[in-house]
């Protein structure tokens, strides 16, 4: 965890509070005047950032709603949490304790840790392993474990797929079998990203099988 950045926002107080506290010393802490940068920086997926709420920033919310990194909310009182779906945000009152703010700082890191190494970048989409789904831009896509596994079956191939090892990696199928299972789940896969984004030419295919 000593990669990881615990970013502060609205509080330079605290800042010189934890740099004194040597429960902090694996972590590099960094204090940010400007929001907007705090949260590029965060996005680069080694950053946790501290939001203390207050009257003069509570208009910088909406910039922080839709948040894919790691984000703690301190305030003098309760924070409405239901405006915040992520699974990566935690919220404390102040005052509070300096080792239950050191906790929430390891799990969340941990949790992003863990949603970072599901990650899987397809062209100019995400494939999502554990929630899977495929995003790009602000949309996301349901998607079955058949379609999820074959998409990490494309992302990892560098020639075209043939049927035979999508039967054999994906259905755990004889690769002699007579079914027309990949071709029923190729069509309905890029029926479904030709409606979500627009995509019709997501998967190809030629002679040698079909790639992304």
């Amino acid at each position: 965890m000593d990669n990881f950045t615990v970013s502060i926002f609205g509080s330079k107080i605290f800042l010189e509070i934890i740099n004194e506290v040597k429960l902090f010393s694996k972590f590099k802490i960094k204090y940010y005047e400007n929001l907007d940068l705090c949260i590029k920086d965060a996005e680069k997926g080694t950053q946790l950032i501290v939001f203390f709420v207050n009257e003069s920033n509570k208009s910088f919310f909406n910039k922080i709603k839709i948040n894919h990194f790691p984000l703690i909310l301190i305030s003098n009182s309760s924070n409405p949490k239901n405006e915040f779906s992520s699974e990566l945000v935690e919220q404390l009152s102040m005052p509070f304790s300096i080792l239950d703010f050191k906790k929430k700082i390891v799990v969340l890191i941990a949790k992003s840790k863990f949603k970072q190494n599901s990650l899987i970048h397809l062209r100019d989409y995400v494939i999502d392993k554990n929630e899977r789904k495929i995003k790009k831009n602000n949309l996301e896509l349901q998607l079955s474990e058949k379609e999820i596994n074959c998409l990490i079956l494309f992302s990892k191939g560098k020639k075209p797929i043939n049927r035979s090892l999508l039967l054999k990696n994906v259905w755990n199928y004889s690769t002699a079998s007579e079914t027309h299972t990949v071709e029923t789940h190729i069509h309905r896969l890029r029926k479904k990203i030709l409606e979500k984004f627009g995509d019709g030419d997501f998967i190809k295919n030629n002679n040698q099988g079909y790639y992304i």
